[in-house]
């Protein structure tokens, strides 16, 4: 078996492990933000512990990258610079703006969402350093690469959009959480995870690679459990919460 080879294996490996392990996890919310609890040992300050943990992500995946003997090409610094974008942004900005003082995050959330990072950043950085094709100009103007791209960037405008109308809920000094109305909210509970879905199946598509396939199949698999659990919180939360709305896909869940 080539290292390619065993690298693909690896991958499906992974990809197989997101389906074992996602029914048993959906069945406890991740303790952190509203769900959190200090059952799970010790904690960290949540917004320190949101830009390192998040921070992993970016790093790995610049470090594998740069280090695969693979031709760079513009289209392949283009993955690099996308991957970037959206991690700037969840590790950096949004942290920096979330109205969290006082709040805490267990220790193995984080260290657990380290590890994940850890491997997707690997996973993604290998293949597109070391094993994915030379990617020419051409494949810009392609139909994977045109129609992942919009999907990366309606995702995240939808992302963006949605954390800041939840980032706007509380005033300065505000702990407690509301209802949030407005954009796609008017359907689900958890637009912002839609939103993070869709950016990574576009990435999938505008790569073509198993590694980032595996990546919006891990998304998926945490996000929406996730939702569903935020969801069934506010119906429990809220007398007044709309009926209307489903979890995170629109007339659907």
């Amino acid at each position: 078996m080539t290292q390619h080879e065993t690298f693909n294996f690896v991958v499906v490996i992974w990809i197989g492990l997101a389906f074992v392990i996602t029914p048993q996890v959906s069945k406890l919310a991740a303790p952190y933000g509203r769900h959190f609890t200090k059952k799970f040992g010790p904690t960290i300050d949540n917004r320190l512990g949101w830009i390192v943990m998040e921070l992993v992500s970016p790093a790995t995946f610049a470090f594998f990258f740069l280090r695969g003997d693979q031709i760079k090409t513009p289209v392949t610094w283009l993955f690099l610079g996308i991957w970037l974008l959206h991690y700037g942004y969840r590790s950096l900005i949004f942290p920096m703006r979330q109205r969290t003082r006082g709040k805490r995050m267990p220790v193995a959330i984080m260290a657990s969402a380290i590890f994940f990072n850890v491997v997707n950043g690997f996973l993604n950085g290998q293949y597109l350093g070391e094993y994915g094709p030379v990617y020419a100009e051409s494949w810009l103007t392609g139909w994977p690469f045109v129609a992942g791209m919009a999907l990366f960037l309606l995702g995240m405008l939808v992302n963006w959009h949605s954390d800041n109308i939840l980032l706007h809920l509380r005033k300065p000094g505000e702990t407690g959480y509301k209802i949030p109305r407005g954009g796609l909210f008017r359907w689900i509970s958890c637009p912002n995870y839609l939103g993070e879905m869709i950016e990574w199946g576009g990435f999938a598509l505008l790569t073509w690679s198993l590694p980032a396939a595996s990546f919006f199949i891990w998304t998926a698999a945490n996000l929406i459990p996730r939702a569903l659990a935020h969801h069934d919180w506010y119906d429990r939360t809220f007398e007044d919460y709309p009926r209307n709305r489903k979890a995170i896909l629109p007339f659907l869940l």
